[in-house]
């Protein structure tokens, strides 16, 4: 069980536990949207389109446990990796403390409710389509432009 501490205010990322690490997910899923990267300038845009084992109501894998082997593309958020993903939102914790920044206000560690992220209105669950219902030729249909870099 986790410390009713602020663990990620006291311990670095490299310092935390694996229940800590994994607590930090706020339960977005947006880092389970699809993306394309532009092979001339190898930027890496999502996409509206969620991958197929995201529960979108829930914005949690079906499969957490197996997703590596079951889903090819997908990534798992380690340390050593965590400076690379650019593609992260802002609003992600591992992102946040790695760059030093503090969890957002709706964060469910701050708040004790793992569905602040969608009541926040910052998560997958308000506009997510699953991948089993797009043709792939379609996906770049679905991309979405920001101005962050």
């Amino acid at each position: 069980m986790i410390s009713m501490s602020n663990f990620w205010e006291t311990k670095t990322l490299a310092q935390m536990n694996a229940e800590e690490w994994e607590s930090l997910c706020d339960g977005c899923g947006l880092c389970c949207l699809l993306k394309i990267e532009d092979e001339s300038s190898a930027q890496v845009y999502n996409t509206t389109v969620a991958c197929r084992q995201l529960d979108i109501e829930s914005c949690r894998c079906r499969d957490y446990k197996h997703r590596l082997s079951s889903v090819p593309m997908c990534t798992k958020l380690t340390l050593k990796n965590i400076a690379q993903l650019h593609w992260l939102p802002e609003s992600c914790a591992y992102k946040r403390l790695y760059e030093m920044r503090s969890l957002p206000w709706w964060h469910p560690l701050l708040t004790n409710d793992k569905n602040s992220a969608h009541q926040a209105g910052v998560s997958a669950k308000w506009f997510a389509l699953s991948e089993e219902y797009i043709h792939p030729d379609q996906l770049s249909d679905f991309v979405i432009f920001s101005d962050e870099k």
